[in-house]
């Protein structure tokens, strides 16, 4: 059996990156986190022996992750809404 097939491996992966987004702000490496996360559920659930598919799901789930984030939190450098007049008027 590969350690990439198993799904203790790729969450002890996500909670490195996790850590690592913490110490490195800017949602770098949240997106893998979440990748990683949620490839750990699916090897729990359905195993996968091909590591070159188990990569590609990561880098689907992670892109998928970062940019469903993207739209969460904004585009970097966006900026905040100013209201021109107050509700009560």
């Amino acid at each position: 059996m590969m350690l990439a097939s198993v799904w203790w491996v790729w969450l002890s992966a996500a909670l490195a990156l996790a850590t690592l987004e913490v110490i490195v702000p800017g949602y770098i490496f949240l997106g893998f986190a979440v990748g990683a996360a949620v490839l750990a559920l699916i090897l729990l659930i359905v195993p996968i022996g091909s590591l070159p598919l188990i990569l590609v799901i990561f880098a689907v789930l992670s892109l998928a992750a970062y940019l469903a984030m993207r739209r969460v939190f904004g585009l970097p450098g966006e900026k905040p809404k100013v209201w021109d007049r107050d509700i009560n008027e």
